[in-house]
């Protein structure tokens, strides 16, 4: 099964750390994937944005909210999807993950809902 880093953010995080500073942390976050793809252990990784929609359907009704949660604490402000079954490893690269400083890397593995 592989494994998901899940980058955690506070909100409003990105906006109060300015613009060179974001950059700065965005290059960090472009070089640890670069480490991750030279090991072969990146799937795939994605910064996600700050604005989203949450949809339910509930008995034929259709209800969209502006997401992306409601009353946050925090945001998923991106991911890596590595290619380990080993969580182990997963942690071992979570630890050098440059958000571990300013954010939480939650590992999860990544498999059927039924698990």
């Amino acid at each position: 099964m592989p494994h998901l880093l899940l980058i955690i953010e506070p909100p409003g995080q990105r906006a109060a750390r300015g613009r060179a500073a974001g950059e700065e942390a965005y290059a960090r976050m472009l070089a640890f994937g670069a480490e991750l793809q030279a090991q072969g252990l990146l799937l795939t990784s994605h910064a996600l944005g700050t604005a989203a929609r949450r949809l339910q359907r509930r008995d034929g009704q259709t209800t969209l909210t502006d997401g992306p949660f409601a009353e946050a604490k925090e945001m998923v402000g991106g991911f890596f999807l590595l290619d380990t079954e080993d969580a182990d490893v997963a942690q071992a690269w979570a630890e050098r993950c440059p958000a571990a400083e300013w954010a939480t890397v939650e590992i999860r593995g990544v498999g059927p809902c039924y698990l």
